[in-house]
């Protein structure tokens, strides 16, 4: 069972109004369950995981994070890439990780993507009338290291930084978040069907609506001028949804 799994099984039971369990001396605990639960006592009782640490805020979370060694994207990083924007916005884009120019800058979405994502961002908005720049905006990233050779982060690198992104949506609570590729709608959704199907669609994370669209790194490619259509009509519905 992996801790993400553990995390949920745990928090069904905060819902049911429990908010705390006890171990008996000597029970046995899954490997992933550990970091979850305090060292055994005679019987230990174990403060239930919550994504919402009471007063959270951005500042917070960001010192949490510190100078993290918690998975294997520490050893090649050159700066943490924590997330950048209005810290009070309506909308919040999630990517998957950053890419060298992040890693050498620190702040995400700055190379040919984040230049992409930033025309896109205003050039619909000023087309549908809508008045906001980039920086109205928050932008942040499931891993907040740089994967080798820009590889698509493991299941292991997303749960460790997925608890960070979380605090952050729960923190800035926006009225939509926008998942931006496959690895963001994974870390979101825990979806199984391809992006292709999920995309254009609403969906929940914790009760905040969420559109799946596609990564810009994806649209770049020069035969994707139907996705870069369908990517324009995926934020025209966010934009007017969240703005309107």
């Amino acid at each position: 069972m992996t801790p993400e799994e553990i995390r949920g099984y745990l928090e069904y039971y905060r819902d049911l109004g429990f908010e705390s369990i006890y171990k008996r001396a000597g029970a046995p605990v899954a490997p992933a369950a550990a970091p979850l639960m305090e060292a055994a006592k005679p019987v230990t009782l174990a403060v239930l995981p919550t994504l919402e640490p009471e007063g959270d805020t951005l500042g917070k979370i960001s010192s949490d994070i510190g100078d993290c060694t918690r998975c294997g994207l520490h050893r090649g990083r050159n700066k943490i890439v924590f997330g950048t924007g209005n810290e009070a916005s309506r909308l919040v884009f999630v990517g998957e990780g950053p890419g060298a120019d992040e890693d050498e800058q620190g702040l995400p979405f700055v190379g040919r993507a984040g230049q992409l994502l930033t025309q896109m961002i205003e050039g619909t908005a000023a087309k549908e009338g809508i008045p906001i720049k980039r920086g109205d905006v928050y932008i942040c990233n499931v891993v907040k290291c740089r994967p080798p050779e820009n590889r698509t982060p493991l299941p292991e690198e997303m749960e460790v930084c997925g608890q960070f992104l979380f605090r952050q949506l729960m923190a800035i609570k926006p009225k939509a978040v926008c998942a931006l590729g496959a690895t963001a709608m994974k870390a979101l959704l825990n979806a199984k069907e391809g992006i292709t199907k999920s995309r254009g669609r609403w969906h929940k994370w914790r009760d905040i609506p969420v559109m799946v669209t596609y990564h810009p790194s994806y649209l770049l490619r020069q035969y994707n001028q139907q996705a870069k259509r369908e990517a324009w009509e995926d934020l025209k519905a966010l934009l007017h949804f969240v703005y309107d």
